[in-house]
């Protein structure tokens, strides 16, 4: 079917021109050749489409009939085949993105937002999963994850600045319990859990000066939902690890107070992720392209 279309462009080429040195100019071809190519699909077809002198070509009664039905045809294969490039060039459609809350939250939602007020042609599908998710299996076009987390076969592109996890309680509280200058120092304190969608709790890892401490979080709260935490720990419950952008407010008040500060290095930030393609679809093309712009 596809050689059948090629010959018939080809056919519809040379009657255009009625001339085979101008059309095989226009084809990128010899002119040998095209006499060739004509004459063997003519063959094919079981008609002569063209009479052919030393002088001159002009199309034959079959071959007027024959195109005169072909070429609307041809043609509008020719409009949609440049429609379809022209919707891969330009970004138009559904972008679906999957993430954990906090990195799509500080960084890939200010990202989505710019991008969209820059494409109006776009729309964009965030979808916030805490679980390790597979974007493809699952529809999405890329997915957000921190960088120990990446799989091998994906390409990835930094969301932006570092981050930083912070212990963060009450001044009240830890006049009543202490400021811990060292994560042993947690030990009787009531610390807050991360949960997980499948239930898991989410370690306090601890890092200085090369030396790496974790602890298992022991309290009376275990949530998946920062904003929870946020509130107990300022109204005095316990001690709460969270990005430190979930802080600034209770921080700025002085509802919060940070602890372990130098317990606390800073991290790269989430990347957005996607798999290899040979052919990319033009929004998570645009999208990277300008995620890439901000930096």
């Amino acid at each position: 079917m596809k050689s059948d279309l090629n010959r018939l462009h080809m056919l519809s080429v040379v009657a255009k021109h009625l001339n085979f040195r101008r059309a095989a100019a226009e084809l990128g071809m010899a002119p040998g050749a095209l006499s060739e190519r004509v004459r063997d699909f003519e063959q094919h077809l079981g008609i002569r489409v063209f009479n052919r002198t030393t002088r001159s070509v002009a199309l034959t009664a079959a071959g007027t009939a024959l195109l005169t039905e072909v070429e609307p045809a041809l043609a509008k294969i020719a409009s949609a085949v440049a429609a379809a490039r022209t919707s891969d060039e330009v970004p138009v459609g559904t972008l679906r993105i999957n993430g954990p809350r906090p990195a799509l939250e500080f960084r890939l939602g200010p990202l989505v937002t710019a991008f969209l007020l820059r494409h109006p042609g776009m729309s964009v599908e965030v979808v916030a999963d805490d679980g390790f998710v597979d974007v493809v299996g699952r529809g999405f076009d890329a997915g957000v994850r921190y960088g120990e987390a990446l799989e091998q076969d994906m390409i990835a592109v930094s969301l932006g600045a570092d981050q930083r996890l912070i212990v963060v309680g009450a001044p009240d509280y830890l006049d009543r319990k202490g400021r811990p200058l060292e994560p042993d120092g947690l030990a009787g304190h009531n610390c807050f859990a991360q949960l997980f969608p499948g239930g898991n709790r989410f370690g306090w890892t601890f890092r200085k000066a090369g030396v790496e401490k974790s602890i298992t979080p022991s309290g009376s709260l275990a949530c998946s939902e920062p904003s929870v935490q946020v509130q107990a720990a300022e109204r005095g419950l316990g001690l709460a690890l969270l990005f430190e952008e979930h802080c600034i407010e209770g921080l700025a008040a002085g509802r919060l107070e940070q602890v372990l500060a130098d317990w606390c290095p800073p991290f790269p930030g989430p990347y957005l992720y996607y798999p290899e393609r040979r052919l990319m679809p033009a929004g998570l093309r645009a999208f990277v392209t300008f995620i890439q712009a901000q930096r």
